[in-house]
């Protein structure tokens, strides 16, 4: 934890959590800016985008596209934005967003709340020509008749602006989105998705969860690789509950941060298994460290994405897993990140 966030934590762990995030995102533009330059052996690709470093900003974070640069200042390599429905909605009844801090942990039952295709659109086009890889995830109105119609809306109004775009079908806080996992509806979500990719729209990438059955991962991986998209991020949060401690562990909704580590592992492992390396894939889940960062890489994937690990660590945590990770590399033998994918 850096020192400044050190100071700052208890005051913000005093509030309730969607107001502090409410606050957070307002100061992020006055954060201090870390010096310097990434170290040159974290420089990678990731489904022919180039990136500074594989250190991502996981999806809800930013719901609306408010501040992708100053989470880019911080020292993210991307930042992905959303997740975003064609139509503004509120989202579930409040409070949605629960601290374990005895697990390290977030339980969240946010649904989908944002402001909307237009909003984000607006502010994409603003950020085009400006350094940086910044992705949009999409999701579905939660009252929507086609939510597949919802995904096809998103990545027409908003593919052509975003570097990469994510469909992200894997949320548990909007009843029945994850049905879309399933093989023929996913086959067709991803035929109606690709068929609908604006002039200029960048990578396509799916969302799954990490509770899934064994055989999903291969019919999952199949109308992947078949559908044409260009990787998969691995994976959503979990309905599971193992282990917990905190006495708001039975609080509904998808739980993340460093309890999620080994079975987001596990799934990560299973679709490396699954596609062959045939497909990119982004981890996330429970990864708060440079040596997490790099077991998932050794497990197969080309880029992490973190979030939850911020609420405990605060910004200057994308520094130090930077460095952390540089070194454990090096350590390793590994001349990049890319030498260190899936060995």
């Amino acid at each position: 934890m850096s020192g400044l966030y050190g100071l700052v934590r208890p005051l913000v762990f005093g509030l309730d959590p969607e107001v502090a995030h409410g606050l957070t995102l307002k100061a992020l533009p006055l954060w201090p800016v870390p010096r310097g330059e990434d170290d040159p052996i974290l420089r990678t690709t990731l489904a022919g985008m180039d990136l500074p470093n594989p250190i991502g900003l996981a999806a809800g974070f930013d719901k609306d596209v408010s501040v992708p640069d100053a989470m880019l200042r911080l020292g993210f390599g991307f930042v992905e934005c959303g997740s975003v429905t064609p139509r503004p909605q509120a989202g579930n009844p409040k409070p949605r967003l629960f601290r374990l801090v005895e697990d390290q942990a977030v339980i969240n039952r946010m649904g989908f709340n944002n402001a909307g295709m237009d909003v984000a659109v607006t502010r994409l086009r603003a950020r085009m020509g400006k350094p940086g890889v910044v992705g949009i995830n999409l999701g579905a109105n939660k009252d929507s008749q086609d939510r597949t119609g919802d995904y096809v809306a998103g990545i027409a109004a908003a593919g052509g602006m975003a570097s990469y775009v994510t469909v992200n079908i894997s949320s548990p806080n909007t009843p029945g989105l994850r049905a879309l996992q399933d093989g023929a509806a996913l086959a067709d979500l991803i035929a109606r998705v690709m068929a609908a990719r604006p002039r200029g729209c960048g990578p396509v990438f799916v969302k799954v969860a990490p509770d899934l059955e064994r055989q999903d991962f291969g019919t999952i991986a199949r109308a992947a690789i078949d559908g044409g998209v260009a990787g998969l991020i691995v994976s959503n949060t979990t309905l599971s509950r193992d282990g917990l401690r905190s006495g708001q562990a039975g609080e509904a909704g998808g739980m993340s941060g460093a309890p999620l580590a080994g079975l987001a592992m596990a799934a990560l492992e299973s679709f490396r298994s699954a596609t062959g390396g045939a497909l990119p894939l982004v981890a996330a889940g429970g990864i708060g460290s440079g040596a997490e960062a790099l077991a998932r890489i050794r497990a197969g994937a080309s880029a992490v994405q973190l979030y939850s690990a911020l609420v405990y660590e605060g910004p200057g945590l994308v520094v130090r897993i930077k460095a952390e990770l540089a070194h454990a590399l090096r350590a390793a033998g590994f001349a990049s990140v890319t030498d260190a994918v899936g060995r």
